[in-house]
């Protein structure tokens, strides 16, 4: 099969996200490296992507001139992943899907629910794929969850309760350093800082697993340390569509958590817990049975969950191989093999949504508030 031609922006040298798309994309021989606009600095970009391997004419200084340079092409790329900074997701998204290109966008897909919805227009106007990337739901574990679920092993969906809480930046002493500062600075992050960067995680995996959207939620949000403008612990309580009740929890001064994302999922007739820190493992308890341990690479998974299990049981499988198979899911949606697993627009413009109603209730202490973007209510 002959490899799909893929393009990064952003994701440099010392990027946190650049090296597990680039290992993710990679990993399976479905796709080719084969143009890059990697960092805000022209020289320093070319130059990096030319170490990584790009040509020279294909290691470009800026995403406009990446656009422009591919959409001429006779082998222009199949897929473009947006792994810039937060403000940027829009215009470089809208941008290459109207230029007719396939997107994979890093969260948040937006920074308002109206470019959101501009951007699920867009997608559907031009017929190409925007995802957006909630690796976390392309782990095993994870689908083996939606499955069950699905197939009506835990019975009807009663509670889920999910958190995506860490301590990492609890040090206030530390509050001024840079790669922590902006993600509570309203002008860099936006209007929300702890629930709009892990929070809306833990959120799109409850309506993931139980395959049911948001409704409404209440929302209380915390500046811990008084220097910062945003949040940096929420506590949202929500109501998903079908009458589940969802419980999240999301900080990022839980000192002593590390990764911290979790969720469990409660039925009439069993319940599930999975974490990212054991994400070979699903705890599964049938009502009136024992507690059993579902691993990953057994025998009698759900399709899904076996499709897109790499190595032997027992032997762990990390976050590039979860990222590694959304790029799977992208390489059959491009060739017209559609997977209801991958994460697209819609998700994205639902997270943002959230978002805002989030902190329009934390600011009216806590009130309900309907969490559906306006062109779905």
């Amino acid at each position: 099969m002959t490899r799909l031609k893929w393009g990064m922006i952003g994701g440099g040298e010392g990027s946190q996200i650049g090296p597990a798309h680039r290992l993710g994309a990679l990993a399976d021989g479905r796709f080719e490296f084969a143009a890059g606009a990697l960092d805000h600095r022209p020289e320093v970009g070319r130059a990096y992507g030319q170490r990584l391997g790009l040509a020279a004419d294909r290691a470009y200084g800026h995403w406009q001139e990446m656009l422009e340079g591919e959409r001429s092409r006779d082998d222009r790329i199949d897929l473009v992943t947006v792994a810039t900074p937060n403000a940027t997701h829009f215009e470089i998204t809208k941008s290459f899907l109207e230029a007719g290109f396939n997107v994979l966008c890093e969260k948040p897909m937006t920074m308002t629910v109206e470019e959101g919805e501009e951007i699920l227009q867009v997608a559907k106007t031009s017929g190409k794929i925007c995802a957006v990337n909630y690796c976390y739901s392309a782990y095993p574990m994870v689908r083996q969850a939606r499955a069950m679920v699905r197939s009506g092993e835990l019975g009807k969906v009663r509670l889920v309760v999910t958190s995506f809480s860490h301590g990492h930046h609890g040090d206030a002493t530390d509050a001024d350093n840079p790669r922590v500062r902006w993600r509570y600075d309203p002008e860099m992050a936006g209007i929300s800082g702890q629930f709009a960067d892990c929070g809306i995680h833990a959120l799109h995996m409850a309506s993931f697993i139980c395959g049911d959207e948001v409704a409404r939620l209440s929302a209380d949000f915390a500046s811990t340390i008084a220097s910062r403008a945003l949040e940096d612990d929420a506590m949202v309580n929500f109501r998903l569509e079908g009458g589940t009740v969802g419980r999240l929890w999301t900080s990022s001064v839980a000192i002593g958590r590390q990764h911290g994302f979790d969720i469990q999922v409660f039925g009439e007739t069993g319940g599930l817990r999975w974490a990212s820190e054991q994400p070979n493992q699903l705890v599964y308890t049938p009502v009136g049975g024992r507690t059993q341990i579902i691993e990953k690479g057994e025998a009698g998974l759900h399709e899904d969950a076996q499709r897109l299990s790499r190595v032997a049981i027992a032997h762990p499988e990390g976050f590039p191989l979860a990222v590694a198979n959304i790029y799977c899911d992208l390489a059959d949606a491009i060739r017209g093999e559609a997977r209801d697993g991958l994460p697209q627009a819609e998700a994205g413009l639902r997270s943002m949504a959230a978002v805002y109603s989030a902190v329009e209730s934390a600011k009216n202490s806590g009130a309900w508030t309907d969490a559906r973007p306006p062109m779905f209510r």
